[in-house]
């Protein structure tokens, strides 16, 4: 089997390629298909994804079996002021690799992301995958439209909506508040945003499961159980044994200081409703895969 991961660089493509390597996750061995699998993984400058004749001959002439896009442009605050590159890597990209899979028969996992709902509190119930997007940032707005692409021009898609993720390698908000916590100091983390912290270890697990089904669709593949910006920061500090102060305050306050910061949601928490109906949902608890994540090595690699 032929896989193609796009962006590689990144904390999740990092992520497909040491347990396609390794053979298996802290969640158990990878499909038995995949161990012999040959992988093509790559980022700019080798493809522009953006570039659909570069696409389509690129797919064409390496023929993968799967396409895993974990390519994007994920700076919420930078999609609000280059929203032509925003729609680029979130929207364009995805239509040219769904495009090219299509042609050629391949399978197409494209990641997406919980910031293509309004992040409105609907009473504290988690969202599955019946739940009507309606985004309210640039960067939400792109990765809703790259999901429709991806559901009009291929016919065998997985769209994986996650949140809140983080990773070995490359800049995250674990990566972030544990070098902030390892200096005396003060920070401030919102309370009134929830959502599910999301280890890439666990997800990268479930794309290569969906990546050798035929179970098609729209799945929300993201950590078992919701907290706040603000609890998940203090799970962080715990765990790494942190000298600075934490202190908690609203949204409202946030955005004061930040007046140019795109607008965050409120209620993002996921359920993964299909993963459980299909592959089996083998998501852990975020507290247990945030304390796994550090005596792994957490960002050693």
């Amino acid at each position: 089997m032929k896989l193609l991961i796009t962006g590689a660089c990144g904390q999740l493509g990092a992520e497909l390629q040491r347990q396609l390597r390794a053979g298996a996750s802290a969640l158990g061995p990878i499909p038995e298909r995949l161990k012999n699998a040959s992988v093509l993984a790559v980022d700019l400058p080798q493809l522009d994804i953006a570039d659909r004749a570069e696409v389509v001959a690129f797919v064409r002439r390496h023929q993968p079996d799967v396409i895993l896009n974990c390519a994007a442009y994920t700076n919420v605050d930078g999609c609000e002021t280059n929203r032509e590159d925003a729609f680029k890597a979130n929207a364009l990209g995805p239509a040219n690799l769904a495009q090219a899979a299509d042609k050629i028969g391949a399978r197409l996992v494209h990641v997406s992301t919980d910031y293509v709902f309004s992040g409105e509190d609907n009473g504290g119930v988690p969202l599955d995958e019946t739940a009507l997007p309606a985004p309210r940032s640039a960067y939400g707005a792109t990765k809703l439209l790259g999901e429709e692409y991806v559901r009009q021009f291929c016919r065998r898609y997985f769209i994986v909506r996650t949140a809140w993720l983080y990773g070995r390698t490359g800049k995250n908000f674990v990566r972030t508040m544990a070098g902030l916590g390892a200096k005396p100091g003060r920070i401030e983390v919102v309370n009134d945003q929830r959502g599910n912290p999301t280890n890439a270890e666990d997800l990268a697990h479930h794309l290569l499961r969906l990546a050798v089904s035929h179970d098609y669709g729209v799945y929300h593949c993201t950590g078992e159980g919701v907290c706040s910006w603000y609890e998940f920061t203090r799970e962080i500090l715990r765990l790494t044994g942190a000298v600075a102060e934490l202190a908690p305050c609203t949204s409202a306050e946030y955005a004061q200081k930040h007046p140019s910061a795109a607008r965050r949601p409120a209620w993002s928490a996921l359920e993964n409703r299909m993963l459980a109906c299909t592959v089996g949902n083998q998501m852990r608890p975020w507290q247990t895969a945030l304390a796994q994540f550090f005596e792994s090595g957490g960002f050693a690699d």
